[in-house]
């Protein structure tokens, strides 16, 4: 069949089906707009489908802009607040969904991620949004006038709109189709891109290091990491090629955007991460407790931490030796390194381990009201494409939520 030469309009189109898309592709559907989503994928929203280990983390129930790190910190706050975890609560529940709530404030479905994509895709029909899915994009360029402008030549034809919205997502699981085309339109546009990299991901150890845990691949424990102004506990979990479990994930972010407050002459502390062995406790006193004892210092610590680990530790430091032949200021030392066991990561494992990418399209150029670019009239960012990222535990998709809504509102 062929194609007329005239473009298909359209008042928005959406690049990218998923979270943050969707959200504004039927909020924009629903007040009268016609609308396009565009998404070159076959699949749609594979990773809201994967995520939470299949039933969609899909917000949490304290959200603040503390959550978020961003090179323009306060850009958040405003989304956040017109559209709140609350919100999309009310959304869930209306569409009859099962939800529960864990650690920390995590709200996940009770059957399947994908009652929170059936949700969104029904919000879009009753926007009468129209779909371009598997579609390609060749090229975009300035449209004629301001009901047109962007045209868009894709496989499925040349289509032409007043607003153009971009969901098109980070770098993070390139297997499900994450692509740096986001980045790329907003460098045609001339908006400026703040390095993307791979966050919430596992960390590397250097050789020295991982010579030393390696063997110690599967063992998890409770801990405390800090990096910069992030500080969390959760559980450490040790890998064949370093560290991973929630709370090295969650300060992986902070290890990411280090350089992001870099002034000339600061220091290099931001590239360690410290990690306090004993976050329940006072472990000076815990010492002190039991400094007249013959216990081998790593087997005194297997009391509080995986024994294997403890002997490879104290191994390390040259400190395995019975804890009655430490003096005090030995002693102050064991219990200052126990509580500030410093690491500096070789790397990280990549996008293809990261649950989200730190960096992105820079919010200092966009409306923290609308999301749209200031000096292109029409061209708007939602959602993880933006310098905009969460901690772990669905405040990525609560920013979704709140960004796509925002710009939904607008268009």
């Amino acid at each position: 069949m062929n194609r007329p030469h005239q473009p298909v309009h359209f008042d928005v189109i959406v690049i990218g089906a998923g979270a943050a898309g969707m959200m504004c592709a039927a909020e924009a559907g629903q007040r009268g707009r016609r609308v396009l989503i565009i998404d070159h994928a076959t699949k749609l929203a594979e990773k809201i489908r994967i995520s939470g280990g299949g039933r969609c983390n899909f917000t949490n129930l304290d959200v603040s802009v503390a959550n978020y790190l961003s090179r323009n910190p306060q850009f958040c706050r405003s989304a956040l607040a017109r559209f709140t975890p609350g919100h999309f609560l009310e959304r869930i529940q209306r569409h009859g969904i099962a939800w529960h709530e864990r650690d920390h404030g995590q709200l996940f479905c009770d059957d399947s991620a994908q009652d929170i994509i059936d949700m969104l895709r029904a919000g879009c029909e009753d926007g009468h949004v129209e779909w371009a899915m598997p579609c390609e994009i060749r090229h975009i360029e300035t449209g004629p006038d301001e009901t047109a402008r962007f045209a868009l030549d894709t496989s499925h034809g040349r289509f032409t709109c007043a607003s153009l919205v971009v969901a098109t997502g980070g770098l993070s699981i390139p297997k499900i189709g994450a692509s740096p085309f986001g980045y790329k339109i907003a460098e045609q546009f001339g908006l400026p891109i703040v390095p993307p990299k791979p966050a919430l991901v596992p960390l590397t150890l250097g050789p020295d290091e991982l010579a030393i845990y390696k063997e110690l691949a599967g063992m998890a424990f409770d801990a405390v990491a800090e990096c910069g102004e992030g500080r969390f506990r959760e559980n450490l979990l040790f890998t064949h090629r370093g560290l991973s479990g929630p709370v090295i994930l969650q300060v992986s972010s902070y290890w990411q955007s280090r350089d992001y407050d870099a002034a000339p002459g600061a220091t290099e502390g931001g590239s360690r991460i410290a990690v306090n062995l004993f976050p329940a406790e006072d472990v000076r006193a815990w010492l002190t407790e039991r400094a007249r004892g013959k216990t081998l210092l790593g087997n005194l610590l297997s009391d509080r931490l995986p024994k294997r680990f403890a002997h490879a530790w104290c191994d390390q430091r040259g400190w395995n030796k019975p804890i009655n032949q430490f003096n005090g200021k030995e002693l102050d030392a064991i219990a200052a390194a126990l509580e500030g066991w410093t690491i500096t990561p070789g790397g990280t494992l990549g996008y293809a381990k990261a649950e989200v990418t730190v960096g992105g399209v820079d919010t200092r150029v966009l409306s923290s009201k609308t999301m749209e670019a200031r000096a292109v009239p029409g061209l708007y960012f939602i959602g993880e494409v933006m310098d905009v990222t969460g901690h772990l535990g669905g405040y990525n998709f609560q920013w979704a939520w709140a960004s796509g809504y925002a710009a939904g509102q607008a268009v």
